[in-house]
């Protein structure tokens, strides 16, 4: 449905019914730094838009082409029609790193990614959120989403222990006032 690609970051719009799950995400990051770091030679050349249709370039998002296109082929993996930024190699690129995926209309959801010097920095910051986390409480960076579990069924269990304190405080206070009513 759309895209837009530079040095550092990226966004892509499709047609998909609903949210695309976790893993699904996952499995496509995964796939994208496997072809990064399989470091495939990027090779672009220009031809006839029938003759690379015919060699088997993806058109995308229903754009015009013009008669004469380019083609942007990344080893055996992918060949498509694209006029935007590109690298040599796909090793080029670093890292992906998804940041985002979210509806933009009915019907079409969007994925945005950084790559490189950015989603090394990402990753950094995430790390050095983690880590705070872990100093806060007392633990290991391993450990931090089960005492933060534990954390939230501490204060629900409390929530509900004040609310019962409440209502029977409330008894009590109905009852002196009744008793104290003339």
């Amino acid at each position: 449905a759309g895209s837009l690609v530079d040095e550092r970051r990226l966004r892509f719009d499709f047609t998909h019914e609903g949210r695309v799950g976790e893993r699904r995400l996952e499995t496509v990051a995964r796939e994208v730094n496997d072809i990064i770091r399989a470091n495939l030679e990027v090779t672009s050349r220009e031809m006839p838009y029938d003759d690379a249709i015919v060699a088997g370039a993806l058109a995308f998002f229903g754009e015009k082409y013009g008669d004469v296109v380019r083609v942007l082929a990344m080893g055996d993996y992918s060949v498509e029609l694209c006029g935007g930024t590109h690298v040599s190699r796909t090793g080029d690129i670093g890292l992906f790193r998804l940041s985002s995926e979210t509806g933009v209309a009915a019907g079409v959801r969007r994925v945005e990614a950084v790559t490189g010097e950015i989603a090394l920095d990402e990753v950094a910051e995430r790390d050095a959120i983690l880590r705070r986390l872990s100093e806060m409480l007392r633990g290991n960076v391993e450990d931090v989403v089960a005492r933060v579990e534990k954390l939230i069924a501490r204060r629900r269990e409390l929530e509900q222990q004040l609310r019962q304190s409440n209502a029977i405080k409330s008894k009590y206070l109905i009852a002196d006032l009744a008793a104290a009513a003339r």
